[in-house]
This record gives structure tokens, sequence and C-alpha cells, in this order.
């Protein structure tokens, strides 16, 4: 899906710089909405473009920075077109997360798809960086230079490319440069997938874009991903329910619950009314759209044990970083959330919606991460899934989702 229209930006068309030959000259082509797909607005910075996954009717009614971080972060983004270039190269200002007294944050990746196959992976330099000190909850930005994405040489010939933006970095789009003219890509008629979620369905400790277990499942199910996952803001907020409703889509998923047990932000008296208030707002644009609501994976630090979440500083100087349950497993009895007592609910209200609504479906979370997976691959830090525990959350939604079976598959919709 392209990014809204942005009545700041310039024309898509390539400008041909003077040059004796292809093998020397480079096509400059602006960055402009019309190349981008996964995002849901534009902004024009400075520096260039910025792509946002929320719209900023949403942000301007919520200054939690972690949202404003999570939501500029492309997860799902990229570009697309159609060239026969063999030279591409990306100029980009990115905004790199790091914090104090942590280990160092990955760099970014930037994943290039030749006709829809992997073909190169490649990061930048330079760029801002966001130091955010966990103990007082500061933030302090480190500006840094316009870096530059250069892949190997691509194959001769005419070529579809996808040029999936990092998942964890705030990045702005400053220029392309080609060997060859650039036109925009038409839809390709494929059915567009809408997925919120939390830090998970974001893409944390995956290891590239297209290797987030969202990117992966719409792979498998040859669908087009809006990924509104926001890293630590999957909380039910009006606003998300509203960009849910108003973004257009085939198919939509919505994974609840990690982030309402890390946050300790409501007892389950507000949980239930506020299910059905986000469900009833999504509805409003989507009556009849296959809709299927996912309950959390398995994550046993807050299984039976409510929220918050607080970081756990113990290993620190061994490199590694963790986090635990700070609730006090009796606290339930006073309507605290665990993810046990939020699947129970997510299974009832959906149950019950369902009567009327044929279209409304459930997901035990534990179905694509369960025990047994914790007992072969950990969670790293506690809470989220490495590199190797994506590709099987990924794989094991798109058999459950878009398999024959499942309501998503071709025939459901």
């Amino acid at each position: 899906m392209n990014a809204r229209h942005d009545p700041t930006a310039g024309p898509s068309g390539p400008s041909r710089p003077s040059g004796p030959s292809r093998g020397t000259e480079r096509f400059a082509t602006p960055v402009t909405e019309d190349l981008l797909r996964g995002a849901l607005e534009v902004e024009r910075t400075e520096h260039g473009l910025l792509p946002h996954r929320l719209p900023a009717t949403a942000r301007a009614q919520c200054s939690d920075g972690q949202l404003a971080m999570a939501e500029a972060q492309p997860s799902g983004v990229r570009l697309v077109f159609r060239t026969e270039a063999t030279v591409v190269e990306l100029d980009t200002l990115r905004t790199k997360t790091a914090y104090r007294g942590a280990p160092p944050r990955p760099d970014g990746v930037y994943d290039l798809l030749v006709d829809g196959r992997l073909t190169a992976r490649a990061g930048t330099t330079g760029g801002n960086v966001l130091m955010v000190d966990m103990a007082d909850g500061s933030v302090e930005t480190r500006p840094g230079p316009v870096g530059t994405v250069r892949f190997p040489p691509l194959p001769e010939g005419v070529k579809g490319i996808e040029i999936w933006l990092p998942h964890n970095e705030i990045t702005q789009l400053v220029a392309l440069r080609t060997d060859a003219p650039v036109e925009p890509v038409r839809e390709r008629g494929r059915r567009v997938w809408l997925h919120h979620g939390s830090s998970i369905s974001h893409g944390s400790d995956a290891a590239s874009p297209t290797t987030t277990w969202p990117a992966l499942a719409a792979s498998h199910g040859a669908v087009e991903l809006i990924n509104l996952g926001l890293g630590g803001s999957a909380l039910l907020d009006p606003f998300t329910a509203r960009a849910l409703r108003d973004t257009p889509a085939d198919l939509i998923s919505i994974k609840i619950g990690i982030n309402l047990v890390n946050t300790d932000l409501m007892r389950l008296r507000a949980f239930t009314p506020a299910v059905h208030g986000f469900l009833d707002t999504v509805r409003e644009g989507h009556p009849t759209t296959p809709l299927l609501v996912v309950s959390p994976l398995y994550c046993p630090i807050h299984e039976d044990t409510p929220g918050p979440t607080e970081p756990d500083f113990s290993m620190l100087q061994e490199g590694r970083l963790r986090f635990r349950a700070a609730g006090d497993p009796a606290e339930r009895a006073g309507g605290k959330l665990t993810l046990n007592v939020i699947r129970d609910e997510l299974a009832r209200v959906v149950k019950q919606r369902a009567a009327d609504d044929p279209n409304l479906h459930h997901l035990d979370g534990r179905a694509l991460y369960g025990e047994a997976d914790f007992a072969e691959l950990p969670l790293p830090d506690q809470l989220h899934p490495d590199a190797a525990a994506h590709r099987r959350i990924g794989e094991r939604f798109a058999a459950a989702a878009f398999g024959s079976a499942g309501p998503f598959a071709a025939g459901h919709s």
C-alpha cells in the first residue's frame, strides 16, 4: 500500500545528469510517496522523506516518546520500483537507539529483493543516536551525518526492486541514485494484510526487515504487508484503532497482551471494555473484513505474574540485558493482568462477538510460540524471540492464517 499523498513531495521521475555512458552516470530520483509501501503517511523534513506508521492525527494525541520512536521506525516499509539499473545507492539519515550502560544494539539492515527474491543486504554509517537512560527515563539525541547504503552490482535487465528499510532504526530517505532510470510499480493485485502488535510484531531481535515474523508470514501468504507492530505501544489506544479503521485492507490481525502487562497499564475491569471498544472502532471501517485476534506468545516471566516489567541489569557485565517481572502473583485477585488472564479473556470476548460476527477469529499465541518452543529457543532477554524463533513464528502464523483452513485463506475473503 502506498503512503498517503504528501502535497509537499516533488515529482517522482528521474533526473538525468550528464555523463558519457551508463557505466559512469547516475540517475538521481527523488524519493516520493509513490515509491513507498507499508507507510501510512510521509513527512518532509529538512533532510528528506520520513515514513510514519501512524498518521499525524494519531501522533498528536500522545506525547509518549516510546510510541514516537516506534511508529517512526519503518518496520515493513519498503521502496518499490522497476529499473534496468545494476547500481543502486540510497542516502539515508538514520536514528539509532542505544541504552546507557547496555550492550550496543546491532546496526540496522537494508534488505534488497530482486523480483521478490532476497539478493543483497547492506548497512550504513553515520546518523543520529538516541541515548536512552532506562534508570531515569531521560533521552539524549546525539546528531550525526547522512550515510550511504551501497549494494553489490545487480543483474542486468529490467527487474522489480524492493528495498526494505531497517525495522529498528528511524530512517529519513535523502536520495536514491541508480545507473538507469527507475519507475514506480503498479499494485500487483495482492491482498493487503494489516497487522498490529507489540515489539515482537515490530521485529525486535529479528535478523533483518524481511525476517521479522510478519514479513516472513506475508511472504508465505503472498500478501502486501502493512505492519503496525509498535514496540512497547500495543496498548489498545483509540487512535491506533482509528488508524486501523481508516487504512484500506483485505485482512486484519491484532495481537494483544504483552505490552499491557509490561506497562501495568490497566486492570481487568478496564481491559475487557477496551478490547470491545478497539474492535468496535476497527469494525466501523472494516465491517466484514477477516479479523484475527491473536493472544500473547508464551513468556514465562509474565504467564502468571503481573507487571510492570523492569530491566534486570545483573548481567550487564557479561554484555547481556534481561527483563524481569516486578509484580506479585497475589495481585491477580485485585484485577492485575497476566498473560494467562489476558488469553482467557480474549478467547471469551472473541467467542461472544463471533456469534454476530462470523468473520472474527481467535488464535492462541502459544500455538505460534509455546512452552516447548521456549525450551528449545528461549527468549534471550526473557521477552523477545531471536531470529530463529521469528522464523518459526512466521511460518506457523502463515500456516494457521493463510492455510487452506485458515481465516485468511484466499477463498475466505
